[in-house]
């Protein structure tokens, strides 16, 4: 579903190089120390950084040319960006169209959406009236209302406190269970990967050093770099 072939990116003196395939309604962790690459990866298949050569691919369509708006995914941050003028409703509704000019079909999908997330009842309150974790959830409901199987979320729970963020974390893998949705998340939680993750990438020295299963994420793998960073963690 995506696919990372032999992608290079230069940022001053640092060469970063990618070989990743992600399978459609697969979860991946992407996993490794601070400065590893993580946030790199995750910018160059959103396409907020191009790389210098390489191809990364969508169900077989080159992404590489492609500005973030033209790239067939949604992405959930760990600041939520919601706009603070405009209401529950219409923070969802953003994911549909810009222009917030919604067909009465995407109007009931903003609807539906709330309420997978647990929010219609607060359509018409704007962010600055809900809790931290009611942000999140409109933020989530923008992200999934949107007609693309990728999502890509950059640590956007590790903020919440840990019974919050575990509640968060399911409700993802049900929604994109529910809709065959591939999630590609970065998380420095050992405990949220095992939680939300069907296979995981470790990323280290600039590259993709292990792409495993979930539950090959041990301290007694035979990479020593992910066994130590492993052990390190719990």
């Amino acid at each position: 579903m995506l696919c990372l072939e032999q992608v290079n990116y230069r940022y001053h003196k640092d060469l970063f190089t990618f070989d990743l395939s992600v399978k459609q309604g697969e979860c991946l962790a992407l996993m490794g120390p601070s400065g590893a690459g993580k946030s790199t990866l995750l910018s160059l298949i959103a396409g907020f950084i191009f790389p210098e050569s390489g191809e990364i691919s969508v169900n077989g369509n080159s992404l590489v040319k492609l500005e973030p708006y033209q790239r067939p995914l949604a992405m959930l941050f760990q600041e939520h960006n919601l706009f603070s003028h405009l209401s529950v409703r219409d923070n969802i509704g953003l994911g549909l169209n810009p222009a917030l000019r919604l067909s009465a079909q995407q109007k009931l999908a903003v609807e539906q959406a709330a309420e997978q997330v647990g929010l219609i009842e607060y359509l018409d309150r704007l962010p600055e009236q809900l809790s931290g974790g009611q942000r999140q959830r409109v933020a989530l409901a923008r992200c999934f209302v949107q007609p693309h199987s990728l999502w890509l979320l950059d640590e956007p729970f590790s903020a919440l406190d840990p019974i919050l963020r575990e509640e968060m974390l399911a409700l993802v893998k049900q929604l994109a269970a529910e809709r065959n949705i591939t999630v590609i998340m970065v998380t420095h939680h050992l405990s949220d990967a095992r939680t939300i993750a069907s296979h995981f990438a470790f990323i280290d020295d600039k590259k993709v050093l292990v792409h495993d299963e979930i539950s090959q994420l041990t301290s007694q793998h035979h990479e020593t770099s992910l066994a130590r960073f492993v052990k390190a963690g719990e």
